[in-house]
């Protein structure tokens, strides 16, 4: 059994990949070698697993450069992220070519043409900048008050549309697009509004990001991976924005999608 371990900026996510099945964990913490080590151990607590029934563990994401050779007495490989982020976004939604977009702390852009696997690029937005402006703009901190918030808010108290500037559509774009996120932030903007406007901001920027780099890469399918899906989700569930996200694929165990390409890409099973 090879076990996937995906050391974040935030978070630290521990896989085995059994045959299409997934056992998966997600803990917090600051030093990675704790981080890992805590994955592990709660992967092997809470499936019943031992630990000598581990082969290796393959590791990958920015704190596995802290690992040593071995991790609680087993054989650690270190994968690269790209190639983990890759690996993990085809494998989950039977692609052999798709651009992977790694939702994380920021966000990372995949190309993957069969067994070529290449970064093309990404943005410093991601769910750092939801978490940093959640905190400083309304005191939140947690995804689900966000969510909590922004069901009841109206963008049209924040951001500055194509309709205000133009009174109608402007060329190929509809009335109701975006012209400024923020741009029309006014003092009756609610809390329940900021948070839409937050999510909402990191959205259309990832989304237009990935398209462009989907067209430069010649690739058509585009995967959604990592813990800030949920946003995307959920602006799906509110009916916004339905045409742009159509085009995005979101498979299931998306949020662990890094450490499953790490665990594959080391020779787990089905890779």
């Amino acid at each position: 059994m090879i076990v996937g371990i995906d050391i974040g900026g935030s978070t630290t996510d521990a896989v085995t990949v059994d045959n299409g099945d997934y056992h998966v964990v997600t803990i917090e913490a600051n030093d990675p070698v704790a981080a890992a080590a805590g994955a592990l151990g709660k992967l092997v607590e809470e499936y019943g697993l031992k630990l000598d029934q581990v082969a290796c563990v393959a590791a990958t994401g920015a704190g596995s450069r802290a690992l040593s050779a071995t991790l609680l007495g087993r054989p650690v490989i270190k994968v690269s992220e790209f190639t983990a982020i890759g690996i993990g976004g085809t494998s989950l939604c039977g692609k052999a070519d798709a651009l992977v977009v790694s939702l994380g702390t920021g966000t990372a852009m995949v190309s993957v043409h069969g067994d070529q696997i290449e970064h093309s690029g990404g943005t410093g937005l991601g769910g750092g900048t939801l978490r940093g402006l959640s905190k400083h703009m309304l005191g939140v901190s947690t995804l689900q008050t966000l969510e909590a918030l922004a069901e009841r808010g109206d963008l049209s108290r924040i951001d500055l549309t194509v309709r205000d500037i133009a009174g109608g559509p402007l060329g190929d774009l509809q009335p109701g697009a975006t012209a400024a996120n923020f741009g029309k932030i006014s003092a009756d903007a609610t809390n329940e509004d900021k948070a839409l406007a937050i999510m909402n901001m990191i959205v259309e920027v990832v989304s237009v990001l990935s398209f462009a780099t989907a067209r430069a890469c010649g690739q058509r399918d585009i995967v959604l991976t990592g813990k800030l899906t949920r946003i995307f989700r959920f602006m799906q569930r509110q009916k916004r924005m339905d045409a742009m996200l159509a085009r995005f694929t979101i498979p299931d165990h998306a949020d662990y999608a890094t450490a499953i390409g790490a665990a594959r890409s080391a020779g787990g099973p089905n890779r």
